[in-house]
């Protein structure tokens, strides 16, 4: 079974059988020899090749093939281990971002709201302003109209007093100015006339 999807691929074989048809001549496609190659059974045809030749014994290559087994066990354990590293640092790095990202949200959302509080306040004070500066209309008409009342009566008492400022005039006026001086008779009969009578006795 060979299932490339996993990292590292999935492999599962059975060895013994692999080799045995390996031995009987069978020739695997280059996808197949990656495969066993991957797996070892290919190394392991080519020991048993060696013992069969009389180059090394039974014992020396099976001592040869654990020998590459563990460090390509080691190989793949690395591999594996250096993946879920990637992984857990992708991860890692995917929460930093996400993370960043509700920040950014957050403090948007908290300028929005603040420019929002700000607006209503602004909108709080101009009805503010337009209260007080009727209030300040009203209290000035208000007092203009205590002004008018209180100037009213003052402008009737003070009424008589233009026809009275003239008499006062034309009295100092008239003190000021000579008295007139008797108009001398034109003539006698004039004089006669302006004389007083004298009684009949005399």
């Amino acid at each position: 079974m060979y299932n490339p999807n996993t990292n590292p691929a999935t492999i599962e074989l059975e060895f013994d059988k692999v080799l045995d048809w390996l031995h009987k001549g069978a020739q695997p496609t280059e996808t197949v020899r990656a495969i066993l190659s991957y797996k070892g059974v290919l190394y392991k045809k080519h020991l048993l090749t060696g013992v069969r030749k009389g180059a090394l014994s039974e014992e020396e290559a099976e001592k040869r093939f654990q020998v590459w087994l563990q460090e390509k066990e080691g190989k793949i354990q690395a591999k594996k281990d250096r993946i879920a590293g990637e992984k857990k640092e992708d991860k890692a790095q995917r929460l930093k971002a996400e993370s960043k990202v509700r920040e950014t949200r957050a403090q948007e959302l908290a300028r929005k709201a603040s420019a929002l509080a700000e607006k209503i306040r602004k909108a709080g004070e101009g009805e503010s302003a337009e209260e007080e500066e009727a209030h300040e209309a009203e209290a000035v008409a208000q007092e203009a109209a205590v002004t008018a009342e209180e100037t009213q009566p003052q402008a009737q008492a003070a009424g008589p007093q233009p026809e009275e400022e003239p008499v006062a005039a034309a009295s100092e006026d008239e003190g000021k100015k000579p008295a007139p001086e008797a108009e001398e008779p034109k003539d006698a009969a004039d004089a006669e006339e302006s004389a007083p009578a004298k009684p009949a006795d005399e």
